[in-house]
């Protein structure tokens, strides 16, 4: 494999960055991930904008290179990939070993790429069947303490969320852990979006708690205005998603991913979420 580092394509066993980098030592450091169908940047824009509003609330704006999008099909090309997960991540760099950012910013620039399989109507899932979810007691971080805008190295909430997924003998008992706000309402999983259907209807946990404005959750929530499925977002007690007829998860290397089980509870796939499935697979179908 290659990688893109600063600029370069260099071999992933040389794609290293200094121990003094910043997003090694505090965290502080932006990234998103996305995927490529056919060659082509799903949603690229709206990737984009996350990552420059993250580098916004780090105090760093004008960190991205103009050449991105370059770089990133760059590291594709080099790899021979045309379905894959792309991860780019940008840091403050080195600077004194304070914790107090200066304002000059030389940044450490970091594309990694990943063979996925194809999808699309024709493709395979990245996931072998429903997921297993369990509610954890780590509570989803504070939007006055951290923004939830915020996609940056910093990953502690959710590997601490993780890790209460470990049994005993080291195995792990679930695909992912589904967190609550500090309130006790529902937030989302450690790495997806949360959806449940009751009588028909999506629901989804509004962007008004601490919850990731996530590319695939737009998406999702447009193909239900496509299909007429009525939606609603709201704050939502874990009570709710127990009671509901439908659960599913959405990030970008999932796409739509049922819930089968939720704790110790059994749920079938229901309509709503295979309608979005389909939907789902036949936009990405266009990319090849």
């Amino acid at each position: 494999m290659q990688y893109h580092v600063n600029g370069e394509l260099v071999p992933e066993a040389e794609a290293t960055v200094s121990v003094d980098d910043r997003g090694f030592q505090y965290g502080d450091a932006g990234f998103e991930t996305l995927r490529a169908y056919g060659g082509t940047l799903f949603k690229w824009a709206e990737h984009l904008d996350r990552l420059q509003n993250t580098c916004e609330l780090l105090g760093m704006p004008d960190v991205i290179p103009g050449d991105l999008r370059e770089r990133v099909e760059a590291t594709l090309d080099a790899n021979d990939l045309a379905d894959a997960y792309v991860r780019m991540s940008i840091t403050r760099g080195r600077q004194p070993g304070a914790l107090t950012p200066q304002p000059e910013v030389d940044p450490t620039v970091v594309i990694i790429v990943k063979e996925l399989p194809r999808a699309g109507v024709h493709g395979t899932p990245r996931w072998d069947g429903p997921a297993t979810v369990q509610l954890v007691e780590t509570r989803r971080n504070h939007p006055d303490a951290i923004p939830p805008g915020l996609k940056t190295h910093n990953y502690l909430n959710g590997i601490l969320a993780r890790l209460e997924l470990r049994a005993a003998d080291g195995t792990i008992e679930a695909d992912d852990g589904i967190m609550l706000d500090t309130e006790g309402y529902v937030a989302e999983g450690t790495t997806a979006n949360v959806f449940f259907v009751e009588d028909g209807v999506l629901h989804t946990p509004s962007l008004d708690g601490p919850i990731l404005a996530g590319v695939t959750r737009d998406v999702v929530l447009e193909l239900a205005a496509d299909l007429d499925i009525p939606v609603e977002t709201g704050r939502y007690r874990p009570e709710r998603l127990r009671e509901a007829d439908e659960l599913f998860l959405t990030n970008t290397t999932g796409e739509v991913w049922p819930i089968g089980k939720l704790d110790d509870q059994p749920f079938e796939v229901g309509p709503v979420t295979e309608r979005l499935q389909a939907a789902y697979d036949e936009l990405v179908e266009a990319f090849y």
